[in-house]
């Protein structure tokens, strides 16, 4: 059975911050007033970048991350998602080639082979002319199952400058495009604004459809859609694709922590647990109480720039009541945060929820990132004893314990909140540092246990 691919651009560049962010962003924006549907993917394991994207295409952006989901996770979610779409726009990560330990794993090459898809490489021109054609010859013939079917010239400095580079093109030029630092989104720790602060990303379109060959990028993708992809013929591919949602046993209520402090979340994660019958609902800690339901999930973010509020919140004195209950609760980075006793940051301290015996401290640069690898070693956790999964680690803060607590992880990869250690356990709650990719297993098994939960109170 083959399975027909539907027009395809990856947006890579040579270097962080070359631009593809806001390239990759303002093509999608540029489609959609066109009048595209168009599906958003990104490559690796950011969550900011994704929050544009979904602004911009009113459609879930997802990531594509092989060391995460494995090569045929990355299939199955590109697949599942682009159903429906026009056209599906992935953004990369870092340089094209920089994957895990120096290698091709994890890389946006990678994934470019994975799905046998086209390549826009973006290419920063400021300081440079003729020499950029030489670097995009390098990228061209350092690996040569990579297509790369267009260059997209960024922060050129005049019409000259762009004459100067024409003069001696290796591959067809997509673009050039203007330098304009003064439309650029504002960086932080953890990186660029998120989606609903700002919407320079999607205000870049125009500024692309002037400089762009919008019409020759659509033809490429459209090409190469033609071209039989022998890499989606696997029958267990196939399988997997058509799994069905497990609707046999009773649904449970997941609340989800989603607002301005907490918005670090996989849409995949979302869609596994409804398919083993989760219901999810959403709430704000910051601006709701918490909701009724069977369980609480609190994803990362930025609990650090609204301590004040949630110190002041009825979620936060609720959700302790409800941990004191022994109602499942799965916490994640900054929802681990919220979950401690309290946060200090730019030397002031806020009281959080106090159910953790640990206390926070945001640093002033970053204290772990990375790839995670997690095997749950405890025996009366809301996982199971020996459940593997993969993850990552992104964070600025670090966690002072107290010598009693519980590790329910061990961690072959990543550092955790103590030297490969993560997970601190208690009842029915789990919280760690780990971002975790949820497996089928993984779902599966926290689902059945909120199940268990409910119907023995």
């Amino acid at each position: 059975m083959n399975i027909k691919m539907i027009p395809t651009l990856i947006i890579a560049g040579t270097h962080s911050g070359c631009g593809k962010t806001t390239i990759s962003s303002a093509l999608m924006a540029a489609l959609v007033k066109r009048g595209f549907v168009v599906q958003p993917y990104k490559i690796g394991p950011d969550f900011i970048d994704p929050s544009h994207h979904t602004a911009i295409c009113k459609r879930n952006s997802r990531n594509l991350d092989p060391y995460m989901m494995g090569e045929d996770g990355v299939r199955q979610t590109f697949i599942n998602a682009s159903s429906g779409a026009d056209i599906a726009i992935i953004e990369g990560v870092m340089g094209m080639y920089d994957g895990l330990e120096g290698e091709d794993t994890g890389s946006t090459a990678h994934v470019a082979k994975i799905l046998n898809a086209p390549v826009i490489l973006v290419i920063d021109a400021k300081g440079s002319s003729r020499s950029v054609n030489a670097v995009a010859r390098g990228f061209a013939s350092f690996d040569r199952d990579v297509n790369i079917a267009g260059v997209m010239f960024n922060r050129v400095g005049s019409s000259k400058h762009s004459e100067m580079i024409k003069a001696s093109l290796e591959i067809q030029a997509s673009g050039f495009i203007p330098n304009q630092k003064e439309k650029s989104v504002k960086s932080r720790h953890l990186g660029l604004e998120m989606a609903h602060e700002t919407s320079a990303m999607a205000e870049f379109a125009e500024i692309l459809e002037e400089n762009a060959d919008i019409d020759g990028l659509i033809q490429i993708a459209e090409f190469y859609a033609k071209i039989e992809n022998t890499h989606f013929k696997d029958p267990k591919i196939n399988k997997i694709f058509t799994e069905e949602k497990n609707s046999a046993k009773e649904e449970v209520t997941i609340a989800i922590a989603y607002d301005r402090a907490f918005n670090f979340y996989y849409q995949d994660n979302f869609d596994r647990l409804k398919k083993y019958g989760a219901k999810l609902i959403f709430f704000s800690p910051i601006d709701d109480s918490l909701p009724d339901a069977d369980a609480f999930y609190f994803g990362g973010g930025y609990p650090e720039l609204h301590m004040e509020k949630l110190e002041s919140s009825k979620c936060t004195t609720q959700i302790k009541i409800a941990a004191n209950q022994d109602k499942v609760i799965y916490a994640e980075c900054g929802g681990l945060t919220y979950l401690c006793r309290k946060i200090t940051s730019d030397r002031k301290t806020f009281r959080m929820a106090g159910i953790l015996p640990a206390d926070v401290v945001k640093m002033d640069r970053f204290q772990a990132l990375g790839y995670v690898s997690a095997k749950c070693t405890a025996k009366n956790c809301i996982l199971d004893h020996n459940i593997c999964y993969n993850g990552h680690e992104f964070h600025y803060t670090k966690l002072d314990c107290d010598r009693d607590v519980k590790f329910a992880l061990e961690l072959s990869r990543g550092k955790g909140i103590d030297n490969g250690k993560d997970g601190i356990y208690q009842n029915n709650l789990l919280a760690g540092y780990t971002h975790a990719y949820f497996t089928d297993n993984f779902s599966k098994n926290l689902v059945e246990k909120i199940r268990i939960v409910k119907n023995n109170p």
